[in-house]
């Protein structure tokens, strides 16, 4: 038996989240069934983080214990062709030790949110990003933003359905960047709660748009009160960046 660690990238659309479920497709349910294919073992795939309906991966993390004697690169290999049409690609498999875990070794988790600010449609980038037509001062969003990094009681920005025992976490780096009609909104943490990462971006557009002040998006934090929330962000946009790991 051994552990092969995984780096996933998946297109979220097709899909109700990373989790199995028993009402529609899912990220792991793909993954699971693509080793049964190739070993005939039944194996539950673990993760760093667990994304919603709709949200994509760049490099989910992501392990199996497998018993069938296989290299890494020839299991990859195996995955990815079994995987086929999903929107899924195994980018990296690795063998690790047994007490390695993909979601409870984890250190960090990195999220990016994509916003397109034009009155366009999106074309190919339907489903992969926000549209917003109405201009968005980035400036004063990125002023916005900072004052969620750190320590702070976020339960203005969890979901109702959020299974976390306590709502407060420690932000490490809330960043909005522009170039032209692109926002990036880059989010890091140890861990985030549900709908955290959307639930502040859509804070932020509302300070962006003007519809807002800075300080309004700090009453709103200081409520603690999912009922405070201006906008929780659509899960199009959403993307799980990468996973953190100690000696990595």
């Amino acid at each position: 038996m051994a552990r092969f660690a995984f780096t996933v990238e998946f297109d979220g659309r097709p899909f109700m989240g990373w989790q199995r479920q028993a009402h529609g497709p899912s990220v792991q349910q793909a993954m699971e069934d693509a080793i049964f294919s190739v070993t005939g073992e039944r194996v539950a795939v673990h993760a760093a983080g667990r994304t919603d309906a709709g949200v994509h991966g760049l490099g989910m993390r992501a392990h199996a214990d497998i018993a069938k004697d296989m290299t890494p690169f020839r299991l990859m290999e195996a995955l990815n062709a079994r995987l086929r049409p999903a929107p899924v690609a195994i980018l990296a498999c690795e063998t690790v030790p047994d007490d390695w875990h993909a979601r409870f070794s984890c250190t960090g988790r990195s999220y990016v949110y994509r916003i397109v600010n034009r009155r366009a449609p999106l074309t190919w980038e339907s489903g992969l990003a926000w549209r917003v037509i109405q201009p968005l001062d980035a400036e004063a969003m990125q002023r916005a933003a900072q004052l969620l990094v750190g320590r702070h009681d976020f339960t203005t920005f969890r979901s109702v359905h959020c299974q976390a025992e306590s709502p407060v976490k420690t932000l490490d780096r809330l960043d909005v960047e522009r170039a032209g009609d692109r926002l990036a909104i880059h989010a890091e943490a140890r861990s985030f709660l549900h709908h955290q990462v959307r639930s502040m971006v859509g804070c932020l557009v509302m300070v962006g748009m003007g519809r807002w002040s800075v300080g309004d998006l700090e009453a709103a934090r200081d409520a603690k009160d999912r009922a405070a929330l201006g906008l929780n962000a659509p899960p199009d946009g959403l993307y799980f960046v990468s996973a953190h790991y100690p000696n990595a």
